[in-house]
């Protein structure tokens, strides 16, 4: 199973952010062995996440090897051309490492901040994710072409993080992966385990797990990425973090090659 790790958002010395933490941190998780770097989307919940994208985006420069996630963007809060726009753009720096996470979005208060209607997000999310599929492959929105650069031409691999039955089935047979959580999920493990059977009854591929708490108990959060494993999810990412922090190597320590590539990136 290939682990992976949020991006740092405190250096963890207490010292305020600053532009270069964005940067060192994805080289932090390059340099320890772990497989991935990812970013998670919030506004207006009492603190500041970094523009996922943007952030993605310096990550891409600074690194060679890790794969670069969202995990997972929300979508129906957006104009699906200027995402598609954004993620082209990431996908320009990082060919065949950016695995771009969307999903429908389950705080209000990020949708108050975007004067969106959170009831009908769901109905959203349905008319938005096929869309913003065909944007990213054909470079076509709504019959504008947003003429991709040739290097970015095809697209990003495109992951759908939603917990709904139907959506599991659909990120198996239409998409390029599944992402769930292992926070706050109803049902706990039992939920993750019975969705990720189905998600591979689909005939699903890649598989993320993400929100997995890096424990200070180093041997528990050890044990959950086995327990993960054990499941049969592809990828694990890790949480809590901190610039330097010794941990990191031990994760990546455990984090083996995936045998399931990304759908067309195979």
């Amino acid at each position: 199973m290939r682990v992976g790790a949020i991006l740092p958002i405190t250096p963890g010395d207490g010292s305020p952010m600053h532009a270069r933490h964005f940067a060192d941190s994805a080289r932090m998780i390059e340099q320890s062995g772990l497989s991935s770097a990812w970013t998670f989307d919030a506004i207006g919940r009492g603190y500041m996440l970094p523009d996922p994208l943007q952030a993605l985006t310096i990550a891409a420069t600074v690194t060679e090897r890790i794969e670069l996630g969202t995990g997972v963007l929300q979508l129906p809060i957006r104009n699906v051309s200027e995402v598609a726009h954004r993620a082209l753009m990431v996908h320009l720096l990082a060919p065949g490492r950016f695995l771009f996470g969307i999903g429908c979005g389950s705080t209000d208060a990020d949708f108050e901040a975007f004067a969106a209607d959170y009831a009908v997000r769901h109905d959203r999310f349905a008319e938005q994710a096929p869309e913003l599929r065909d944007a990213l492959r054909t470079g076509v929105v709504r019959g504008v072409d947003l003429a991709p650069w040739p290097a970015a031409q095809g697209g990003p691999a495109l992951l759908v993080g939603a917990w709904l039955g139907p959506w599991v089935g659909r990120a198996a047979a239409d998409y390029d992966g599944w992402i769930a959580s292992a926070a706050k999920t109803k049902g706990g493990d039992d939920a993750i385990a019975e969705r990720l059977a189905r998600y591979r009854a689909a005939g699903g591929t890649r598989a993320v797990i993400t929100n997995i708490h890096a424990s200070t108990d180093l041997g528990r959060t050890l044990d959950r990425l086995d327990h993960f494993a054990a499941l049969g999810f592809d990828d694990a990412v890790v949480f809590d973090l901190a610039l330097d922090d010794r941990r990191a190597v031990a994760f990546g320590s455990r984090a083996t090659p995936s045998t399931t590539p990304v759908g067309r990136f195979a």
